[in-house]
């Protein structure tokens, strides 16, 4: 899988996001889709995410994890070979990347982690695309799951 984004070069040191939010189009082998990435609503997360795609990071990887009725995650640099027992369990090369939205610099650490942003209150609906994560503090990385049933169960704000 690789995705491309674009719209993304906003920022530039003000506060917040103020211009259209960034596409996302992932190319897989069952086809494409585009996705919007809420850098208003999310924008650490967001920039993290845009980060990984221009550096190539998601091309070649597999979905590594597909929950007919739950969900579908990829983004773990382990499922480049898709029958690897490790898919699932890696995330970036720690370091550093832009926040879009701020201009300020953010920190990948431990694993490739970045700080939780749990400001936004957007529900797990079908289709829609959520962070993946192992439920500890600061352990959102380079997984991403899509949704393909509304699993409100693991929406942040509502103790799921």
């Amino acid at each position: 899988m690789g995705c491309a984004s674009s719209n993304n070069s906003g920022g530039g040191g003000g506060s917040s996001w103020n211009m259209p939010n960034p596409t996302a189009t992932f190319e897989t082998t069952e086809g494409s889709f585009t996705a919007e990435i809420y850098m208003d609503r999310v924008p650490r997360t967001a920039s993290s995410f845009i980060d990984l795609c221009q550096s190539g990071f998601y091309e070649g990887l597999h979905f590594h994890r597909v929950i007919p009725g739950f969900m579908n995650q990829f983004g773990c640099p382990h499922s480049k070979d898709p029958k690897s027992s490790r898919a699932g369990t890696g995330g970036p090369p720690n370091g550093t990347f832009k926040n879009l939205a701020t201009g300020g610099n953010e920190k990948r650490f431990s694993g490739g982690n970045i700080e939780d942003e749990n400001i936004s209150k957007d529900t797990n609906k079908i289709g829609s695309l959520s962070c993946a994560n192992t439920g500890q503090k600061d352990s959102n990385g380079s997984q991403f799951f899509i949704n393909v049933k509304h699993n409100d169960n693991l929406d942040w704000f509502s103790g799921g």
